[in-house]
Order: C-alpha cells, then structure tokens, then sequence
C-alpha cells in the first residue's frame, strides 16, 4: 500500500510527545510516565482523520495470536496491573500461558517466531485483559480490511501478506511511539525490543530484573534484545 508522509504531522507529534516525555520520565518516573503516555496515544490515535476506516473492534481477536515485540517498561507496568488488577486464580492462568509460551518460543530458531501462532495470554473470552496497559505494538496494530488479519492467522507462513491500514492512524501512533521511546532512551533506559512471553517470564523469575531496569542496566539476565532502528528519525520532505 502506497501513501505518503505527513511530514508537518509527524514532526509536530515528535517534538510534542519526546518534549511531554521527557519531562514526565525526570519528574514522575518512568513507569508513570509510560501510563500518561499510552494515555495520550489512544487518544491521538482516536483522532486520526482516517480512524473512521478501521476495521478494528471488540470481539476480533486474530491479532491477538501474532507475535508481539514489547519494551522493558511496558513489561514492568503489565505485571504491576496484573498485580493489583487479577484475581489469584486469573494471575494463576496468565502465568501459567506465559511460561508455557515463552518455553515454546525459546525452542524455535531465529526466524520462526514470526510464523507461529499463539494466544495471548491476556486474550480471555474475546477480550483484552489489560487493554489500558497493552504494549504499543498492539496499539499500533490497526486494519482497514479484517480479511488480510484472518488470513495472517491461517497463513502464519505466508510473509508476503500486507494487511490494508489507516496511513493518518499509522503515522500519528508510530510517531508516538517513537517520541517516547527516545526520551526513554535518552534518559539511559533500555529500548530493545523484547518478545512479548519471554520478556514476561524473565520479570517474573529474574531476581532484581526491575531494580537493574531502574537502575538504567540491561534488566532481563537471559534474554538478548533487539535494538529498533528509529522509523522517522531525519525526516527530510
């Protein structure tokens, strides 16, 4: 799908959330800061002149078995809601699918994660369970036509698959992401991208993973993230 850059959009977002960020990671923490951030990313996303074209709504769950790649922060503040949020018996479940999920994926070689799917473990009865606190990806996973998403699903191997989406939707969250992500970077926290189960799993069993994360150390011991080239970094028109 072809379409073309909103240049003056993408720039005032940037400059908008890094500075918004920044101030909020010095003064609130960056946990805090990651809640008022995802805060302000839907509602930006909401206000895309294209959001009216998505084909997204609740009750469509075929995204819900792909991979996702999430960061250390947004791993800390699911396991917080996740904490004070679930029942014991619903923490039980989601840890127990996480641990079995992240196993299955440490099994795989380099490349196959990307064509297997699994449910996510917040996936429960159609439904997101930690929707204020799902990672960006699936913040930014949007489509205009759900039959390229259903075919993704029963077509875990075809690669070539493009999904249509919303090009207003795509920028304004993107560029979000990327803005916070580089005040986070920017005040030495890890930004390396992270598979979903597995990130989960080293929080929950690691010793000390949160306080290195704090600390601005690499916080998951035995697992090796991957560094996300920036997508809108040195625009030029």
């Amino acid at each position: 799908m072809e379409f073309f850059l909103d240049f003056s959009l993408i720039r005032n977002i940037l400059e908008q959330e890094n500075q918004r960020a920044c101030g909020e990671i010095r003064n609130l923490g960056v946990l805090r800061a990651l809640e008022s951030s995802q805060q302000r990313h839907d509602a930006r996303i909401a206000a895309a002149p294209d959001v009216g074209t998505l084909a997204c709504r609740a009750g469509c769950t075929w995204c819900c078995y792909f991979t996702v790649d999430v960061r250390a922060a947004e791993v800390f503040r699911i396991v917080d809601v996740v904490e004070q949020l679930f029942t014991s018996a619903e923490k039980a479940r989601v840890y127990a699918e996480v641990r079995a999920n992240s196993a299955a994926l440490r099994k795989l070689r380099e490349g196959e994660r990307v064509t297997r799917n699994l449910k996510c473990p917040f996936l429960s009865e159609g439904r997101c369970t930690i929707y204020a606190a799902r990672p960006q990806s699936c913040r930014n996973y949007h489509a205009t036509n759900v039959a390229g998403c259903q075919q993704s699903y029963e077509e875990p191997g075809n690669l070539d698959i493009d999904p249509d989406f919303a090009p207003g939707v795509y920028q304004s969250g993107g560029a979000h992401v990327e803005a916070f992500n580089t005040g986070m970077s920017d005040a030495g926290y890890d930004v390396n991208a992270y598979e979903l189960n597995c990130a989960l799993d080293a929080a929950l069993s690691e010793s000390g993973a949160r306080q290195r994360f704090e600390s601005r150390l690499k916080p998951f011991i035995g697992l090796s993230g991957e560094e996300v080239a920036a997508e809108f970094d040195g625009l030029e028109p």
